[in-house]
């Protein structure tokens, strides 16, 4: 029984220890499965700990993303009391073919954050379990983004590792990263006499971390971006690995100041 015991706790103990750091930004999925959405990702050097709650076949480690993250459900999935139906599909993007980010259970937490046509944004208040390849190199194939994520995430706001998310823009509701909303400061990353960054833009946090570059060529030619400069923002985009692997780039669809 000793043995029983004390094989129990060390099996316990080696399932919260983080696994070795990410070599390259990783897709986080929502199942063990390289076709089903990526809901957010993390950046390479992150250091993943495994779910206490799930598990994962061989090649692919259970991770527990906190939440808050962002999702769509049809207007008519909603009660009079504007809460989500049990049994809806929460969707990463107001498509009925975008990939489904988590089915809604009756004690969910959900806010209303925006209205799209027939479709309502929500915020879920939830922790999910998310899916990462083992395999080398583990990153998402490539896009027109639109993941993630995220979001994750996602950075889910870069809503958590899910650029949670923190987390994302492939609208087939397959591997790729789809679009989804993101909060934070835009900046511009032009210095004098400073090499120029791969991108001339990023969204930071409030101590001025980078969560992303910002790739703003999918806005309209007139749209003057340089107004958000070092202005809040919240913005709809679709997150990917950089071409280092190291950084996370969010293609930016919308944009408006906060």
């Amino acid at each position: 029984m000793k043995i029983s015991l004390l094989t129990l706790a060390l099996s316990a103990l080696a399932g919260s220890l983080p696994a070795a750091p990410l070599v390259v930004t990783t897709a986080v999925h929502t199942q063990p499965n390289a076709a089903s959405p990526a809901i957010a990702f993390l950046k390479a050097g992150t250091e993943p700990v495994p779910s206490a709650d799930a598990s994962a076949p061989d090649g692919w480690l259970a991770i527990d993303l906190p939440g808050p993250f962002e999702g769509y459900v049809e207007n008519k999935d909603l009660t009079k009391d504007l809460d989500v139906k049990p049994g809806t599909s929460i969707r990463l993007a107001p498509r009925t073919d975008a990939g489904v980010l988590v089915v809604a259970a009756k004690e969910d937490k959900t806010t209303i954050t925006g209205l799209r046509g027939k479709w309502t944004q929500i915020s879920l208040d939830k922790k999910l379990t998310g899916y990462i390849s083992l395999a080398a190199p583990a990153s998402p194939a490539p896009l027109p983004v639109g993941t993630a994520p995220a979001a994750a995430s996602a950075p889910a706001a870069p809503g958590g590792p899910a650029m949670a998310g923190q987390p994302v823009t492939t609208p087939d509701g397959g591997g790729a990263a789809l679009p989804r909303q993101f909060a934070g400061r835009f900046v511009s990353t032009r210095r004098p006499l400073a090499p120029r960054r791969p991108y001339d833009y990023a969204l930071v946090s409030e101590t001025g971390v980078r969560y992303a570059y910002l790739d703003v060529t999918r806005l309209l030619p007139t749209e003057d971006v340089s107004k958000f400069v070092d202005r809040e923002v919240l913005l709809f985009g679709a997150p990917k690995p950089a071409a280092d692997g190291k950084e996370i780039v969010v293609a930016v669809e919308t944009i408006q100041l906060r």
